[in-house]
């Protein structure tokens, strides 16, 4: 057993509990879009664990409102300039933001409260050759291709099954020949 599964702390719980807690506590993209309507408030940061973030949009906001109350709509609108470019901002930024903050509740719950990746750890096993033997299999599997000895071939044409390409080649003359043949023509093959 390697060392990570031995740290794994599933709390007396189990893995199925593990996952259903880890569940309701993934944040959910297109839940904070939804709430990144009412950006005014700042509530999709609350959501997103920006507290700081939420407290600027409700310093804007009343600053705009603050504006409009003593100098009307002109100031307000020059005010509300900078939370309208950090709202169109955190548009783009909810989906990383979401995946982020998953990850780490991933690796919360799995491994512990500050948990991080084995030392010298750098993804997938470098000496694994994963992607070289996906593609050589793939190769094999080429269309119209089936491998020497494997089960469909035609006796007649060999163990090979005929291309996309024949096989068009084929429905076109037979689709000639039923026509030739509706119209009365000479058909015999």
């Amino acid at each position: 057993m390697g060392r990570t599964w031995k740290k794994l702390d599933l709390r007396g719980a189990g893995l199925q509990a593990l996952n259903a807690r880890l569940t309701r506590r993934l944040k959910r993209p297109l839940r904070a879009y939804l709430l990144w309507v009412l950006f005014p408030l700042g509530v999709h940061r609350l959501y997103l664990k920006s507290p700081l973030g939420a407290a600027v949009y409700a310093v804007l906001t009343a600053s705009s409102l603050l504006l409009w109350r003593a100098f009307g709509p002109a100031a307000a609108l020059a005010a509300a300039g900078p939370e309208a470019a950090l709202a169109l901002f955190d548009l783009i930024r909810i989906e990383r933001r979401c995946t982020a903050l998953n990850k780490a509740l991933r690796m919360e719950l799995y491994l512990g409260a500050g948990a991080a990746p084995p030392e010298g750890y750098r993804g997938r096993d470098p000496d694994d050759d994963y992607l070289g033997r996906y593609v050589r299999e793939k190769e094999g599997e080429r269309a119209g291709h089936v491998p020497p000895g494997a089960a469909g071939g035609d006796p007649a044409r060999g163990s090979r099954v005929p291309s996309f390409q024949e096989q068009e080649r084929l429905l076109r003359e037979l689709a000639r020949r039923r026509d030739r043949d509706a119209k009365g023509g000479s058909g015999g093959d």
